[in-house]
């Protein structure tokens, strides 16, 4: 615990740590309490203010909320863009990935899906470009 003591013959203030009140109780009444500055062994306990900490949990809570609606809202954007301008393929991804890249004649228009994080690699491997992102779901509610 720390503690402000008081030197009773100089007026020296100074902060000191003790293990609890009663060790510093033990250690006055030894007489191993003394002041720095006269040596005197008259040091006392003074009233000290507990040093609070103000934190505004509240307000950073309400701050993290809005970034994390900001950020939703646009992966809800990329989401948008890619259903309107990408073919859906499901769990199929890796498969169309392949035919549109080793089939020089099949039209090579962006795809969306599901792949495991094995079959990402494999293609990348093979030299076939993927992206991936956050997907939220829709509600139906």
């Amino acid at each position: 615990m720390k503690y402000r003591l008081v030197c009773k013959n100089c007026s020296l203030s100074f902060d000191s740590w003790f293990a609890s009140s009663s060790e510093f109780e033990k250690l006055k009444k030894k007489n191993y309490l003394n002041c720095h500055k006269c040596n005197s062994t008259k040091v006392e306990k003074t009233l000290m203010a507990p040093k609070m900490i103000k934190i505004n949990n509240h307000s950073k809570i309400d701050k993290e909320k809005k970034e994390l609606k900001v950020i939703k809202r646009k992966i809800v954007e990329y989401q948008n863009f890619i259903k309107k301008n990408f073919e859906y393929v499901g769990k199929n991804f890796a498969y169309e990935a392949r035919s549109i890249h080793y089939d020089r004649k099949k039209k090579k228009k962006g795809i969306y899906g599901t792949a495991s994080l094995k079959e990402i690699n494999e293609l990348k491997e093979e030299g076939i470009e993927t992206n991936t992102i956050p997907w939220i779901k829709e509600k139906n509610n």
